[in-house]
């Protein structure tokens, strides 16, 4: 989708469709219960029988309860389209549904001689309240419906799981001399956005072809406003200079046009006219701006022999496509746009196994674009109900129409079956590491003496240079592999801090996240309520050896913590990979064979935790470089920050320098490489 940033993010942010939940209860979403745990559920059949029985009886009991409550919210409800939350003894919503009739929509409930699925009959003995708002119409319920899913994340209605925002390609159009980046976010900034795209590894991969394609610069106005020679891009020919008026404002101008036009999806043309310039500079042999023009094309070609398949017909669509397999749900999602193939991603929303597809489909949809513009088609491997209620609520947020069907024939066809063999393949990559993970976690256990299996692993790692800019982060694991939704960083806050003290930095950074979990504020205690994945650790894992260790079993005597597992990892001599001895309290020191898988898993989690860490402390440098500049490192003045900044371009030139690249710029010694090198690439501390 291409569009300016004139339309106003907040109005999309606020209007989003919802699930079609005005069906028989037995349709209504299951419990955000892991379909590879669902056991849970047959223990709770298992006393429905108790509880109907006691119900029956003496008209008492849960069950009969939540029928009461329900059934006072009918005498009160409005004939007229509106929400209803329904929501437990500590007023947790369970339940966000919407209904054309609500008052006959709740009467479904209420009927206790109808036959329910358990799933509905839990979710009844479990209200003690109904909460309703009244709208103007279905479609208005719908949007509505959809944004209190997102805020409440209520435990009975199908979730999805993923909700990261999409990258979108930035042309700016507040400068003189457009700028092209990646953008997330509101879309405030002037300019044209062109997206979404799947991942950020696809716009990077089209910024850097564009670049080589159109010469459009991707440096920040401070940096172009302060240059007073090319930088090393315009040198490797990856931008036209217009810093320096190596290029005129016309000439750059018709760069940026053809790089919009590509993106676009005037592509053939945009090929078209640089072939004939190239032959142009041919025949007039010159043969350097011809080669200029062919390496242009190729750029371009490049491009979209990376986005694989293309449509020809098909100018603007999202393909979603459902797979059903081992109790799992995969929604595979493709992008077009401009008749380009940008990406797609996988999706694995929370919903019970008796769920078809269809009604996962319709449920995962509504939320899906509940903060992302709609394309004008929609195109769906199955049929959903509501479809076109649907379709008028995305083409009342987009401001256009938008058509939601699945096609039966032709190339639209084409790409949803493509789509669905994604899905296919993704579910079953996403099966067999579920299985593998659940085996290494029962692994664990059994090496290690745990309690149980964990459900939750937390592993700690601290970073620093010398004591500065000291940062601590927490990766956590579960059934499902790297939760990465879960991963906390923590600056370092604490004033007298001596630099390089590890166990004082661990000892915040544990105090300041058991401190949170123990005392959670009350919006993280609704949120954790809601979640089906545990908060707190059954493992926590550190880097370090016995001495960390005790450090660590004092900090959790303190905060009267005696639940959870702890376990050091020691690195082996000269930091082997596989000689780790591993220390858990009251315990003999632990040595796994090297290829023990249990010992790869641990040493997963630790590199995990070592690479999150590293990546958190050096936002931070950057951070002070682009505060200090290069002064901060010791030894590099103004003088030489000018000369490395003359010769590489920008900081991210001179992070990426060898120790001899930086030897070769003048003035820098030596051993003020060395420093420079050891600045962006430091050993932890």
């Amino acid at each position: 989708m291409v569009h300016d940033s004139s339309d106003n993010p907040d109005d999309r942010a606020r209007k989003s469709p919802a699930a079609a939940s005005d069906a028989p209860p037995e349709q209504l979403a299951a419990p955000d219960v892991d379909p590879a745990a669902a056991g849970g559920d047959d223990e709770d059949d298992a006393l429905l029988p108790d509880i109907l029985e006691e119900s029956d009886a003496v008209g008492e009991g849960p069950l009969a309860t939540g029928h009461e409550a329900i059934e006072r919210a009918v005498r009160l409800a409005p004939t007229s389209p509106g929400v209803y939350r329904m929501l437990n003894a500590n007023a947790d919503v369970l339940y966000v549904g919407k209904a054309k009739n609500v008052k006959k929509r709740l009467s479904s409930y209420a009927r206790q001689s109808a036959p329910l699925p358990a799933r509905i009959l839990r979710m009844i003995a479990a209200t003690v309240t109904v909460e309703i708002v009244s709208t103007t119409t279905e479609t208005e319920a719908l949007l509505l419906e959809a944004n209190l899913i997102k805020q409440l994340r209520p435990r009975f209605n199908v979730q999805l799981r993923d909700d990261k925002s999409f990258p979108y390609i930035l042309i700016t159009g507040d400068h003189w001399a457009p700028q092209i980046l990646k953008h997330r976010g509101a879309q405030t900034r002037p300019g044209r956005y062109f997206g979404p795209f799947a991942s950020a590894g696809a716009v990077n991969r089209t910024i850097t072809a564009l670049q080589r394609a159109f010469l459009i610069r991707s440096c920040t106005d401070s940096f172009f406003e302060s240059r007073t020679r090319p930088c090393l891009l315009h040198q490797i020919r990856r931008c036209a200079g217009p810093c320096t008026r190596e290029i005129d404002f016309g000439g750059y101008a018709t760069l940026v046009r053809e790089a919009s036009d590509f993106l676009s999806g005037k592509s053939h043309a945009v090929k078209q006219e640089l072939a004939g310039e190239m032959e142009k500079a041919s025949n007039e042999l010159e043969f350097e701006r011809a080669a200029l023009y062919r390496d242009r094309l190729a750029a371009l070609s490049a491009i979209q022999s990376q986005q694989g398949i293309n449509p020809r017909t098909v100018e603007e669509a999202d393909v979603f496509a459902i797979h059903q397999e081992g109790g799992f749900s995969c929604v595979e999602v493709f992008f077009f746009r401009t008749g380009q193939n940008w990406g797609n991603r996988a999706y694995f929303p929370r919903a019970e196994k008796s769920f078809t597809p269809e009604e996962v489909l319709g449920s995962f949809l509504a939320q899906f674009y509940d903060d992302k513009p709609p394309p004008k088609n929609i195109l769906l491997s199955h049929e959903i109900e509501e479809s076109e209620l649907l379709a008028n609520a995305l083409s009342i947020k987009a401001g256009h129409k938008v058509e939601v069907t699945a096609p039966k024939r032709g190339e639209k066809k084409e790409l949803v079956t493509h789509a669905l063999t994604n899905a296919r393949e993704a579910l079953g990559r996403k099966l067999a590491d579920t299985a593998t993970q659940s085996r290494l976690l029962e692994a664990m256990a059994a090496t290690l003496g745990l309690p149980h299996v964990p459900k939750r692993i937390e592993v700690y790692d601290n970073s620093h240079i010398q004591g500065t800019n000291a940062v601590g982060a927490m990766i956590v694991a579960g059934p499902d592999g790297f939760v990465k939704n879960q991963y906390r960083k923590f600056n370092i806050k604490s004033e007298g801090l001596t630099p390089g003290d590890d166990y004082a930095m661990m000892r915040e950074v544990l105090e300041r996240r058991f401190k949170r979990l123990i005392n959670p504020p009350e919006d993280a205690a609704t949120k954790a309520k809601d979640d089906d994945f545990p908060q707190w650790p059954d493992l926590v894992i550190i880097d370090g050896g016995r001495g960390q260790l005790n450090a660590v079993r004092e900090i959790f005597a303190n905060l009267g913590l005696t639940q959870v597992s702890l376990m050091s990892v020691a690195k082996g001599p000269d930091r082997d990979a596989g000689r780790e001895t591993l220390f858990m309290p009251e315990r003999e020191a632990i040595k796994l064979e090297p290829r023990d898988p249990v010992l790869y898993f641990i040493q997963r989690l630790r590199d995990e935790a070592h690479r999150f860490v590293i990546g958190s402390h050096r936002k931070l440098r950057k951070k002070d470089i682009r505060e200090a500049g290069l002064q901060e490192i010791p030894g590099i003045g103004p003088s030489r920050k000018r000369a490395l900044l003359h010769h590489f371009g920008t900081l991210k030139e001179i992070e990426r320098a060898s120790i001899a690249d930086l030897g070769k710029v003048p003035g820098v010694s030596a051993e003020s490489a060395r420093r420079i090198f050891e600045y962006f690439h430091p050993q932890p501390g």
